[in-house]
Formats: structure tokens, sequence, C-alpha cells
């Protein structure tokens, strides 16, 4: 059990919260009461559904901000889920006279934002011309009252001078767009870290208000156009738009090609073959283990992932020979970077990128089945790829059910590097 599960546990415990909820629909908590078990930064930050604490997530409820130290919680329908990346992404080049943005140095939601900025991406994605970077930053709300959707119809929520924060902000001739941007790949996004922006600024200015998701990971940004159908309603939101973009590395099949000839095979290590299928995600949880050393409890709880995906997906890196695993000075499990690891973030792009292939061609059963598709023209079939991992001495899988299960994480990181060659 995390330390917010405790400390939520312990207040729902010591103010019957359940109760309270189940008699007037919600219960309003203040900051106070809160900092009497944890400090109420850590303890209200839910960004993905999936961060909630048990106490939450068993009960169906989640927690919003009301005024600068009060909350209310109830059964609000307060998260969505992102659709899936529609389109091919669009390749872009960071422009030749800028040094500062090299790919290897986007590490931070700002420096993407400014890179995106750079490259065209936002003036080809917002379709409005002489932006400029305006508000951003923390800031009060205001007050604005909004409906939404909980277990038992819809509730009125009164927001009163609530802290607000905006990653950036540019506005054109014709709009005010405003950012959130995230350095995780997520499922799902909390809709109040759009919407209360939106509200605080529709009524601020007079032209269209652009509520815009940018995603940015290993040179991949994902940007979300949403828009709120009625503006008195935080469950209103409708994706208008949604374009990729990427940095192109002028990696070629040929590439691939010569790693899959000369990387040398490696012994397979006594870790279990991993279950993590989105090598995006774990490339992404290396760009954030970069930056500095995470504990189990740290992953969890700051990242879009359960504690069984953190195993899974922190395994994996494990595996690859980019993460290494150990505690810190409390005993807690402690995950950082491999110096192979720190050696690659470090590269360019390009070559960061063929090293990351070439950590994977090291295992028989990827440099084999990525082979057998090169030469068929398509992957192999599941029952194809386990006999070749039946034939490639994996740690701790025996049964074919795990095998099966398994075998999605060969497909999905052949087509992960597959999908990193430009034609």
């Amino acid at each position: 059990m995390g330390l917010n599960d405790t400390a939520w546990q312990a207040l729902f415990d010591k103010y019957d919260i359940l109760d309270e909820i189940q008699r007037s629909g919600q219960f309003v908590i203040s900051a106070n009461q809160i900092k009497e078990f944890r400090e109420p930064r850590l303890m209200t930050k839910f960004d993905h559904k999936v961060n909630l604490p048990s106490v939450f997530a068993d009960n169906g409820l989640a927690i919003l901000p009301i005024t600068r130290g009060d909350y209310v919680i109830s059964s609000f329908s307060a998260y969505k889920e992102f659709e899936p990346p529609v389109a091919d992404a669009q390749r872009i080049s960071i422009p030749a006279h800028i040094q500062s943005l090299m790919p290897q140095f986007l590490v931070s939601e700002a420096i993407a934002l400014n890179c995106a900025n750079a490259c065209g991406i936002l003036s080809d994605f917002l379709e409005d011309d002489a932006l400029v970077s305006t508000v951003s930053g923390r800031m009060s709300s205001g007050g604005f009252g909004f409906n939404i959707e909980t277990d038992t119809g819809t509730k009125y929520v009164a927001v009163s001078n609530s802290q607000i924060e905006i990653d950036a902000a540019y506005e054109g001739i014709n709009y005010l767009s405003l950012f959130e941007a995230k350095r995780d790949l997520s499922d799902d996004f909390l809709v109040r870290q759009l919407y209360y922006p939106f509200r605080v600024w529709s009524s601020r200015v007079t032209k269209p208000v652009k509520p815009v998701f940018l995603i940015f990971s290993n040179g991949m940004f994902n940007l979300y156009q949403y828009q709120f159908d009625d503006p008195q309603n935080y469950n209103s939101l409708r994706l208008v738009k949604q374009k990729n973009y990427v940095i192109a590395t002028e990696i070629c099949l040929s590439d691939i090609e010569n790693l899959l000839t000369t990387v040398p095979l490696v012994t397979e290590p006594e870790i279990s073959f991993p279950q993590a299928d989105r090598m995006s995600r774990i490339v992404n949880l290396i760009e954030l283990l970069n930056e500095k050393p995470m504990t189990k409890q740290d992953i969890t709880s700051e990242y879009a992932f359960d504690e069984r995906q953190t195993n899974y997906y922190t395994d994996a890196g494990r595996y690859l020979g980019l993460i290494d695993k150990g505690h810190d000075e409390d005993g807690n499990i402690l995950f950082q970077l491999s110096a192979r690891g720190h050696h690659i973030m470090g590269l360019e792009y390009k070559e960061r990128q063929l090293a990351l292939v070439t950590q994977i061609l090291m295992h028989k059963v990827f440099n084999e089945t990525l082979k057998l598709h090169l030469q068929c023209g398509e992957m192999p079939d599941k029952q194809t790829i386990i006999q070749i991992m039946k034939n490639s001495s994996l740690y701790h899988v025996e049964a074919d059910s795990t095998y099966l299960r398994r075998s999605s994480t060969v497909i999905g990181w052949i087509n992960w590097i597959l999908g990193i060659v430009e034609e």
C-alpha cells in the first residue's frame, strides 16, 4: 500500500467520508485536514485515473479543487480517455541554426513546447497566424460554476479562487490556445487540467479559446485539440483535431538490416521475459529515469502505471540492460538508469534510436523474429514466434499460456523497430 493510500484511508475513517458522500453526494475537505496525515500537494495530484488511491478507485470517487484550500470529493466523472492517435506522424526537423533544442535535451514540458514552436508544429496544428507565447504558470481561477456528471446524476460545483496552472498559451490573430503538456504516455487525463484554464480565459478574452493537450516522448509530439460544446458542462469535452509529428532521423531499412547481421547475441538474462507490449512506454520510462532515480512508489504515483505495470515495465528496462534495480537509504526499491542506459540517452537522436534497436536485437528471439519478418514481408504468426521463443532459452517462461501472452511483447517491439524506419 502506498503512502497516499494509507493517508487517504485514515482520512476517510476519521471523517466518515463515505457515509457523508452517501448522505449528501459529496464531501468537502480542507488542505488543513489533509495535512494532518500528509502534504496536500502530494495527496491531491492524480493526473490519471490509475493514480487514484485505492479508497477512491474502489468507490468510484474523484477529487477536484474548489478554492485555494478546499477540495470536493464525489463520484465525479473527472477523467477522459485519449482517443488512439489516428494518422501517421508528420516528419519535422529542428531548424539547422537552433543548437540548444536537440532531441536529447528536450527534458521538460516547457522545452518540448519551445521545440514544437521552433519546428513549426504549433502554427501548423493551430492554424493561426502571428503566434505569441503569452500567459503561463500558476494563477487564480476567479469564480465560476459548472455541471459535472456523477453516479447519481449531474452535480453543480462552484469554484472560487482555486489555483490553476497553464503550461503555455499561444495567442494568434484568431484564437487563444491553452496548452497542457505532458512527458508521460498515458491512457487518460484529468479534464480539469484543460477545463479550469478554459473557463478562466474564456471570460477574459473575446476570441475563441482552444484547449490543447500535447504529449511529448522520444522525438514524437502527439497533439489533441478539444472543444467544450457546453462551456458550463465539464463533461462536454469533444476531440476536434488530433495530429502527430516526429523529429526526422533518416533511419532507413538498411540501417536495421545492418544491425541484424552485426549485433552480437547475448545470453538471456535471469530476468523474467518481458510482458510489456509498448516499447514507446519503456523508452518514455527511461527518459524519466534519465532525469532522476525513482522508487517503485514514485513511478506508480507519478506515472500513468498501476503497481503491476510498474513491475512489468521496469523489468523490461532491466531485461534490455537499461535500468538497474536497487534500494534507497530507507530500504525502498529504487530504479535508476544503468551506465549503458545513461550512455544511450546522451546520444544524438538517430544514434539513440539505433542504440535502442541494438539492445533489443541482441536477444535471439527478437533477432530471429525480425529476420523472418523481413524475409516473408509480414509478421510471423504467434505460433511461429512461440516456437522461436521456445528455442531461445528464455528465463522463467514455462506454461504455453505464458508463451502466448509474452509473444505480444515480441510483436510489439518488432513493430516499434519497423515504425522508426523512414521510407
